[in-house]
């Protein structure tokens, strides 16, 4: 292949064009600008195919941060949103269900606004480009760049390579951006950050992200109920599993509805697309869907460990913002906010670097300082022992929930330690004391309404993915998946999975493979975390691939 590359040059680089990179380039040319340092150049590069084609949430939004930047958000910004109004949480069992008398204040969401996170930013993204900020999408970053072990910037991928490796007619080698401050904003289990915290060691002395991932889909219901907000717990999962379901009523007769299910579970057989469909069998859900449509699917990972769990944001040359640092109030169910601040105290520490015209670590370490003495800190603090509760499941961590609000995050005890979510995995043996089959999930019938496969799912979620390309996600040992994994676990990426990507294939020896399908991706990653021998490695695929969420 050809080795001559495109080099560009910026100042600063943000990777990922999520709400903290956006809010945290316009924060930062505004007080450059402030500064009178409009000559630095800002770069934003993005793997979607549009600014928005990736951006899910909820969500709720709480809009705290945007008002530091836009103190007139509320009124500039035109997008459909609806202050809440009602709040209400529900414990379901399989039929039934009983409503809290009051509503936990963490979950008082009075003041934020239902919205669609694939709208705001696109907002922002207009915002992007009205201030002259260059903005790339479809341009996934492949790898850092590194001089003398500082970050200087990224290489895009390779575009028009086959699947066998080979240059296609379009093919087009990667461009090297090169930046004086490159800014991961990658999301959850950013690729270029999972390499950077492993080569730096920024996880060091501080225990790993534990992660949940976000099953979500949006409807046309005929109610008119917008800025409703509900959230429900116990049914479909058990009461050792962490998550929740969540219905979010938005205007125009839509309706977001999701389940967060905490990637720390552990019944091998466990699939929360499966029990997605379960909750919207519920009679309490389905008397608000069954005469609706569904129109958008989508999937995501959470960074649910909190405090404890964010690794040393800063290195030589490098920042990590948002969801890659683990911004998220997990007793809130909130993170939008908190990475829009992320990206703001980024901004303000790239100021001063510039100032002092030093890029390493010594200068990009206040960054943590300004977080430390934020608001956004002060947040994080209070939920920073919230998901560690869930360890001994539901009912303690009821209680303790209720004791960490009265102590300001203590809780029962302070718990800076934990494990990785995908260590909690229990082999099929272990779980269920015998060898098993996943027959429990065979007792469920699509009626391709209310309930559907994955599949139907995928469709939905608008996926454009050129089939003849590398495949992006990378298996390093095939003969673990089907041996050693088939015995031990019973191939759990076919369930966590929420895209349908990873099947089982019975090949006519009698012997299962297994078989990807990567076009079915939604880049949500659940594969790369809950792997339980960590042998897969999510990489992105050509630039503009994957999902083009709507109203998600």
């Amino acid at each position: 292949m050809s080795s001559t590359r495109e080099v560009l040059e910026v100042d600063v680089l943000f990777v990922g064009a999520g709400p903290a990179s956006l809010v945290g380039a316009l924060s930062l040319q505004k007080q450059l600008a402030a500064n009178g340092m409009d000559n630095i150049s800002i770069a934003i590069i993005e793997k979607g195919r549009e600014v928005h084609s990736h951006a899910l949430s909820g969500a709720v939004f709480i809009p705290r941060a945007i008002r530091e930047l836009y103190p007139d958000f509320d009124t500039i910004c035109n997008i459909p949103k609806a202050e809440v109004t009602k709040d209400s949480v529900y414990f379901l069992t399989e039929k039934a269900k009983l409503k809290f008398p009051i509503t936990p204040p963490p979950l008082q969401n009075h003041g934020s606004y239902v919205l669609s996170l694939q709208n705001l930013v696109a907002w922002l993204g207009q915002k992007v480009e009205e201030a002259g900020i260059n903005l790339f999408p479809s341009f996934p970053a492949a790898e850092l760049l590194y001089e003398n072990d500082h970050v200087v910037g990224v290489r895009t991928r390779d575009q028009g390579i086959d699947k066998d490796g080979k240059e296609k007619a379009n093919y087009q080698p990667g461009v090297d951006i090169r930046a004086k401050v490159t800014v991961l904003g990658e999301g959850p289990r950013g690729t270029l950050a999972k390499t950077l915290i492993e080569k730096k060691g920024l996880q060091n002395g501080r225990s790993p992200q534990v992660y949940a991932i976000g099953v979500k889909e949006v409807w046309e219901a005929p109610h008119n109920r917008a800025g409703e907000v509900m959230h429900t717990m116990g049914f479909p999962l058990d009461t050792r599993t962490m998550g929740g379901g969540f219905l979010y009523f938005m205007p125009d007769n839509l309706v977001s509805i999701g389940l967060i299910v905490g990637l720390d579970y552990l019944d091998p057989f466990l699939d929360p697309h499966h029990e997605f469909q379960r909750l919207k069998a519920h009679p309490l859900i389905r008397e608000i869907l069954q005469h609706g449509k569904m129109v958008s699917y989508g999937a995501k990972t959470i960074p649910e460990a909190g405090l404890y769990a964010m690794p040393q944001m800063y290195s030589d040359g490098c920042l990590l913002i948002g969801d890659t640092a683990g911004f998220q109030n997990v007793m809130k169910l909130k993170g939008i906010h908190l990475a829009m601040k992320s990206g703001m105290l980024a901004a303000e520490t790239i100021v001063n670097a510039f100032k002092k015209n030093d890029f390493s670590a010594t200068t990009l370490h206040e960054y943590e300082s300004r977080f430390k003495t934020s608001w956004a800190h002060e947040e994080m603090r209070q939920g920073r022992n919230f998901h560690q509760a869930w360890e001994h499941g539901l009912i303690p961590a009821l209680f303790n929930a209720g004791l960490q609000f009265l102590t300001g995050g203590w809780g029962f005890k302070e718990r800076k330690h934990f494990a990785a979510g995908h260590t909690r995995l229990r082999k099929i043996a272990d779980h269920y004391g015998e060898p098993k089959r996943d027959e429990k999930y065979s007792s469920l019938v699509f009626d391709r309404h209310l309930t559907v496969d994955k599949v139907t799912d995928v469709f939905n979620a608008y996926n454009l993915h050129d089939e003849n390309q590398p495949v992006h996600l990378l298996i390093a040992d095939y003969d673990i998946c089907n041996n050693r994994c088939t015995v031990e676990y019973g191939n759990p990426c076919r369930h966590f999975c929420p895209a349908n990507v990873y099947e089982m294939v019975h090949e006519a020896s009698g012997k299962s493979q297994l078989h990807l399908n990567p076009s079915n991706c939604v880049h949500c990653k659940t594969c790369d975390i809950m792997d339980p021998y960590q042998i897969i490695t999510w990489v992105p695929p050509e630039g503009g691939s994957g999902p083009n969420y709507r109203n998600l």
